[in-house]
């Protein structure tokens, strides 16, 4: 089931780093990745790159993602023309990817631009849509891994509102 970020309640002892959050309330206390680190992390690269800055990390279990919605994205030219809306399984993608920074964050350099293929997707939901002008925070979690496979749960948000949301599995292999 996919996290709600009213449970998005990572609490740990004293000298970790995590991230609490009561609803409408957050407290960062986490790493945050800028766009160049992402880039030495994850292979995805422009038009793909789907994911401007992870906030929040607390590695190999949750982060947030962030993504800033423009018009000059080149899937706005035909989805759709004079209503320009975020293709839902982009969103899903870019959940995925701050997915894969959170798992680099934790297994480190030697997985660093390694290949990450989805398994599964379940329980998508889109609840609105993303439009230029948005900001998209994306809420991740681990929910377990076992040796190079992950399950993450994630929803989106624009504004405090859920836009989508979905539990995926991927799985980590060389390039």
């Amino acid at each position: 089931m996919p996290v709600r970020v009213e449970e998005f309640h990572l609490i740990h002892s004293p000298g970790q780093r995590g991230l609490v959050m009561d609803g409408q309330n957050a407290a960062s206390v986490g790493e945050t990745i800028d766009i160049h680190r992402i880039m030495q992390m994850i292979p995805h690269r422009y038009p793909f790159l789907l994911v401007d800055r992870v906030v929040d990390v607390l590695p190999g279990e949750s982060a947030v993602g962030l993504k800033n919605v423009t018009i000059n994205e080149p899937f706005f030219q035909g989805h759709f023309p004079g209503r320009p809306v975020m293709p839902g399984v982009l969103i899903v993608e870019a959940m995925a990817q701050t997915a894969a920074v959170i798992v680099v964050s934790k297994l480190g350099k030697t997985v660093e631009g390694k290949l990450v293929y989805f398994m599964s997707i379940e329980n998508a939901r889109f609840r609105k849509p993303v439009e230029p002008g948005d900001q998209l925070r994306l809420y991740c979690k681990k929910e377990r891994a076992r040796a190079n496979v992950w399950k993450f749960s994630g929803e989106a948000h624009v504004n405090g509102a859920v836009v989508a949301e979905a539990s995926y599995t991927a799985m980590i292999m060389d390039s």
